[in-house]
């Protein structure tokens, strides 16, 4: 099911530069201080810039945060991130679609870069790097343990925000419905691959982000350590069980 919840009726279709993607499944904790980075990053974009909030089955207050953002929110059922992605693009007015997830925050440089990589022509889009909101020995690890098979898998990519011409997205079909687990990785790869066969490179935007550690939080800094099976499942990508703990389980109440 898909509908409409509100939209910004003062802003013109041509006006808009920028729609910038956020999937959301009870996020309450986290979508605030999101939006708010958003709000900050789109300073010198004034009334360029729209954001669709996905509400995936929330049941708190994540709806009411978005709208008091001025978001255009929809609603969308699956448990599979990359259809809840898809859909919010598929309302996007923007030329330039920028995907995040809730519980990370873009720093103010973020769109401005954006515009100034795709501007030159040189690049088909790309993604981030970034920090978690703290750091410890245990997630160093974990997260060591997750990329380096990843990497193995993928190649060498920025993940974390998306961005690209909507036209680049549409060319490749969007996020990989077909994908549960590391559709991100999935879909910076053929982005990456549709880049090249039109003479373009994959961008990185350095230091462009903070993002949660609430898996951590809750099942532990060494967590991918002791369940060494969460990895093959990201590197699958298609285990339902895994993928509803690692995204539809796991946010707060």
């Amino acid at each position: 099911m898909k509908e409409k919840e509100n939209s910004s009726e003062d802003k013109h279709i041509e006006d808009i530069k920028f729609s910038i993607i956020i999937p959301a499944h009870n996020e309450e904790k986290y979508i605030g201080k999101c939006l708010e980075s958003i709000s900050k990053a789109s300073k010198l974009f004034e009334n360029q810039v729209e954001i669709i909030v996905v509400l995936n089955r929330c049941t708190d207050r994540t709806e009411e945060i978005a709208k008091s953002y001025k978001c255009i929110t929809i609603k969308n059922n699956d448990k599979n991130l990359s259809k809840i992605r898809n859909a919010g693009v598929d309302l996007a007015k923007g030329e330039i679609i920028v995907t995040i997830d809730a519980d990370t925050q873009m720093n103010d440089h973020v769109l401005s870069n954006v515009k100034e990589y795709l501007t030159t022509g040189k690049y088909i889009g790309g993604g981030v790097t970034g920090k978690f909101e703290r750091m410890s020995l245990g997630i160093f690890v974990s997260t060591l343990l997750l990329i380096g098979p990843l990497l193995l898998k993928y190649g060498a990519i920025s993940v974390g925000i998306f961005w690209c011409y909507k036209k680049d997205f549409k060319s490749i079909k969007g996020f990989n419905e077909d994908m549960l687990m590391a559709e991100d990785a999935d879909f910076a790869k053929r982005l990456k691959d549709w880049g090249k066969k039109n003479g373009k490179k994959y961008g990185t935007i350095q230091n462009g982000m903070i993002t949660s550690c609430r898996k951590f939080d809750k099942h532990g800094d060494w967590a991918l350590l002791k369940r060494p099976k969460i990895i093959l499942a990201y590197l699958k990508g298609t285990d339902q069980k895994y993928a509803n703990e690692a995204y539809y389980e796991n946010q707060d109440r």
